[in-house]
């Protein structure tokens, strides 16, 4: 599976632009995922292009939460790519111009291998994605709490890793027995986590693309 962040705080390519959110492309089981939009559907749309993903090759988008610097975007990318199937949480409304909208409350599988934590703490669902080598966690800002998150995820098998916001995440400890970690955007202990765990860590960015 491929993961490409297309929308990020920092850039890992000059040619792209940074911005205040993030989106991410998943690519896997011949599915090709959008993980949240971003703020600006122009950084978008811009940052996707030179990377070469073509909006109409997307499928599936899935929001993790309703907050703008994940959904800014959407509507921008949807103009572009309106048969796509989008999963969001239930507290979100509002999305059109898809052919499925599908509010998500509880975990639910949405293809194979690929499952909705379902919406924790009222505002937010994280994506799992079951690989051979343990369960890919992809999660937008962590509001619920990262330790939450990992439990919901927990239920489809070890963590290998996790990508995605983790916001003001500090339980360190409990990363011990996750094989990678992307901490990117909210995330406010993005330095400590590089420091505690340089094993582990991989930087985010635009551009960056990781390979499980």
């Amino acid at each position: 599976m491929l993961i490409k962040i297309v929308y990020d705080n920092t850039t890992f390519r000059d040619d792209l632009q940074s911005d205040w959110g993030f989106a991410a492309v998943i690519e896997v089981e011949g599915k090709r995922i959008l993980f949240d939009a971003g703020a600006d559907g122009d950084i978008l749309l811009g940052n996707m292009q030179k990377m070469g993903i073509d909006p109409a090759s997307v499928d599936t988008v899935f929001i993790s939460h309703h907050h703008f610097d994940h959904t800014g975007g959407l509507g921008a990318f949807l103009a572009k790519n309106n048969k796509v199937t989008v999963y969001v949480p239930a507290s979100l409304r509002g999305v059109r111009n898809a052919a499925e909208v599908i509010p998500v409350s509880e975990l639910l599988r949405i293809g194979d291998r690929l499952f909705s934590t379902g919406e924790l703490g009222g505002i937010e669902q994280s994506l799992i994605i079951e690989t051979e080598k343990g369960t890919v966690l992809m999660v937008g800002c962590s509001h619920p709490g990262l330790g939450k998150i990992m439990q919901a995820a927990e239920a489809h098998g070890n963590i290998y890793a996790i990508v995605g916001g983790f916001h003001g995440f500090k339980k360190y400890e409990i990363l011990g027995d996750i094989k990678y970690i992307c901490p990117t955007h909210c995330t406010q202990a993005i330095r400590q986590l590089q420091e505690r765990y340089p094993e582990k860590y991989i930087s985010g960015g635009v551009g960056e693309v990781i390979e499980f």
